[in-house]
């Protein structure tokens, strides 16, 4: 990796905790302590199933990598759950190199299919993914527009 470089301290993950409350703000969510949020960034971490990837020094981007088997096949997919650069950061192609280097990382892990979700008027967000590969569309292409839901349970 160039760019990206693995979460695997407590000061790392302190350093992404403080980057995602960043983010929540930046889109009016509701933002955890980052105490809590560092701890249990790390717990996700040592249970094997996610990675916590960092940009910068001092750190100024995040992305947190779900992955999970396939359910078509034995496989592993990658969940693009967060990716964020910090705005004094942006426009410089600091996040096309990251994301670049997250991709490269799921890869290395094994995914052969990697997925993510955006909302529609994050248009930067939207041009990065696509310009990268990823689509909007079942099919990836041909298909009619990919529809997200979400529910709290």
């Amino acid at each position: 990796m160039d760019t990206a470089r693995l979460a695997t301290r407590d000061d790392e993950f302190r350093s992404a905790a403080g980057l995602f409350a960043d983010f929540q703000r930046e889109y009016d969510e509701p933002v955890p302590d980052v105490d809590v949020m560092a701890t249990h960034l790390s717990r996700l971490v040592a249970g094997g199933d996610t990675s916590v990837l960092l940009a910068g020094e001092p750190v100024v981007g995040l992305a947190i990598v779900r992955f999970r088997t396939a359910t078509w096949a034995d496989t592993t997919e990658a969940y693009l759950a967060e990716l964020y650069v910090a705005p004094a950061s942006r426009g410089r192609g600091l996040g096309r190199r990251f994301l670049t280097d997250v991709l490269d990382h799921c890869r290395a892990r094994g995914a052969t299919y990697a997925d993510l979700n955006t909302s529609e008027d994050d248009e930067a967000a939207r041009h990065l993914y696509e310009s990268l590969g990823f689509d909007c569309h079942e099919g990836r292409g041909s298909g009619p527009l990919a529809v997200y839901y979400e529910k709290d349970l």
